[in-house]
C-alpha cells in the first residue's frame, strides 16, 4: 500500500501557535498553488495586505474570524470561505476567545 501523506493531510494536524505572531504552515505547494494553514490566537491579526499577482482564499476550519476584504469588513465562521482576488487588500483578526484556524490557498504560489 502506498503512503497517502503525499496526497491527503488532516488540516488541524498542522495547527500550532506562536506568541509573537500568527502561526503558518504549508500542507502542499507547487508552482501553481500553495495550500497551508494559518492559526491566530485571540488578539492576533494578519494585517491588511495584498498580492498583486496572486488570488487568495481562507476557509474557516475552527473559530470565528473578522475579515477585511477591499472596503468590506465581516465575520466568517466554520464552513465559510473568504475570497480575495489578485491585488485586492485583505486581512483577518481573531477577536474571539479561542483559536482561529484557516485553510489558506494562494495561487500562483509565492
Amino acid at each position: 500500500m502506498s503512503d497517502t501523506s503525499a496526497f491527503k493531510k488532516r488540516v488541524l494536524d498542522f495547527a500550532g501557535s506562536r506568541e509573537e505572531k500568527h502561526f503558518k504552515d504549508t500542507l502542499f505547494q507547487e508552482e501553481s498553488l500553495l495550500l497551508g494553514i494559518n492559526c491566530l490566537e485571540p488578539g492576533q491579526a494578519q494585517h491588511v495586505h495584498s498580492h498583486d499577482d496572486q488570488a487568495k482564499f481562507y476557509y474557516v476550519v475552527e473559530g470565528r474570524g473578522w475579515f477585511t476584504v477591499d472596503d468590506d469588513e465581516f465575520a466568517a465562521e466554520v464552513g465559510e470561505v473568504v475570497w480575495a482576488g489578485a491585488g485586492v487588500p485583505h486581512g483577518v483578526e481573531n477577536r474571539a476567545d479561542g483559536r482561529l484556524s484557516l485553510l489558506m490557498g494562494i495561487a500562483p504560489s509565492p
